[in-house]
């Protein structure tokens, strides 16, 4: 439902791939030209308007790649067709509209699934074997950033009236890594949204959070930044940094540095697609009929996500330039 980039350049190849799993049954777009174009892309059925996916009884599920602001419209009549979703990030622009959709999803039983892939990558089964052990010792500070240089300016993350703006998008990496490593439940002490005045979109945010145990994460992310896309966690005993934390090509092999003192190491990962193994668990769910392990976790992060807004210190930035 959407012919984003995303989907194209990596959703819709995967979902391909896996013919023991899925059939792509149908590309639909607001355009003829754009869903014929996609369709004859990957040798599928166009479809023209949203809806006519919802009246194709055929289709079991549905991925969508809308922009956030019209998930809930979308997902909610996708869930009422009887369709299981796999979303895009970020869910849903607040706390109150991620919490009808998920609502809808468990009275109807329903799939509803949020595309966070980074956590399907087997670089991170690293991490968790750093911090089920010792060699980290306890954990002091975790910190994520996530953020590039600026996209073109028509780009709909630029748009806050769609759910555009940094922190719903490279934002929502940072806080999910923070609630995947450190647990739900997190705080937010305090945070920073830099606005664009002329569109009225974050572009730059940072954020400080305090997880149960009392461990703090500072994350940072933005549009208008020097590349990065990583996690580090700072342990009493040593030092680990996941440096493609959340976007590595399938072909890649990400690098995670281990430090302690007098000692360094260079984790590689073999190369991986998280993008078929968040499918294969989406698979896995649809059959199972199983939607649950990931509700709580939708609002707990929504909440987190409406919080740091709220909460927000809120700073101009016009034409490149931080204005105070």
């Amino acid at each position: 439902m959407g012919c984003a980039a995303i989907a194209r350049r990596s959703v819709i190849p995967a979902i391909q791939s896996l013919k023991d799993h899925f059939a792509l049954t149908a590309i639909a777009s607001r355009t003829s030209g754009k869903a014929k174009e996609f369709a004859a892309e990957f040798g599928t059925k166009a479809v023209v308007g949203y809806d006519r996916l919802l009246e194709d009884p055929s289709i079991d599920v549905l991925y969508m790649p809308l922009p956030t602001g019209l998930h809930e419209e979308w997902l909610l009549r996708s869930l009422a067709a009887g369709k299981h979703v796999l979303v895009e990030k970020s869910l849903a622009i607040d706390h109150d509209s991620a919490g009808r959709m998920v609502d809808t999803a468990r009275s109807k039983g329903m799939v509803l699934m949020e595309d966070f892939m980074f956590k399907y990558h087997g670089q991170h089964d690293y991490t968790w074997q750093l911090l089920r052990g010792e060699r980290l010792g306890e954990i002091r500070l975790f910190r994520s950033q996530f953020g590039f240089p600026p996209l073109d300016k028509d780009n709909f993350r630029y748009d806050p009236v769609v759910g555009g703006g940094a922190l719903l998008d490279a934002g929502a990496y940072t806080v999910k890594a923070t609630q995947w490593f450190l647990g739900q439940g997190l705080d937010v002490l305090n945070s920073v949204l830099y606005v664009d005045p002329a569109t009225g979109a974050d572009v730059l945010g940072n954020a400080t959070l305090l997880s149960k145990k009392g461990i703090v994460a500072q994350l940072s992310f933005g549009f208008d930044n020097f590349y990065q896309c990583n996690y580090e966690f700072w342990g009493s005993k040593g030092r680990l940094l996941a440096e493609r934390a959340f976007t590595p090509k399938p072909t890649e092999q990400p690098a995670i540095l281990f430090e302690r003192q007098g000692e360094k190491e260079i984790h590689t990962a073999k190369p991986d697609n998280h993008f078929i193994n968040i499918l294969l668990e989406f698979h896995q769910a649809v059959m199972q009929k199983n939607n649950q392990p990931w509700l709580d976790e939708l609002l707990d992060q929504s909440r987190v996500l409406t919080e740091i807004k709220k909460r927000a210190t809120k700073i101009v930035y016009e034409n490149g330039h931080i204005r105070r």
